[in-house]
């Protein structure tokens, strides 16, 4: 009968293990796809403003949205979001996403 249990208990372990591994995986496949997206928003924007005087303006300003989480919004940076938005209507980004493409620029 100790046997039965040794081997149930072991099959009970297996499928544990098992199960946190497929939720690891889908937990790190939903972290990878939100960082590619950024990623991708970041390096669309980077390569078309790249020597853009009203976006490269807003450098001091993107760093304090930036550093201080979106507390801080200077008018350069919205002037540059508002810029950068005309000129890629199709660009789905946030003010954080696109303060932080500013800043890889």
């Amino acid at each position: 009968m100790s046997r039965k249990y040794l081997f149930g208990a072991a099959m009970l372990l297996t499928l544990a293990g098992t199960a946190h591994a497929t939720s690891f995986v889908v937990t790190t496949d939903a972290v990878v796809g939100a960082v590619a997206a950024s990623t991708d928003a970041t390096s669309d924007i980077s390569s078309s403003f790249r020597d853009d005087k009203i976006v490269q303006a807003a450098r001091d300003d993107a760093a304090s949205f930036v550093g201080s989480q979106g507390d801080i919004r200077g008018a350069k940076l919205e002037s540059a979001f508002i810029h950068i938005r005309q000129q890629m209507p199709a660009l789905q980004a946030s003010d954080a996403q696109l303060a932080q493409a500013i800043l890889a620029l």
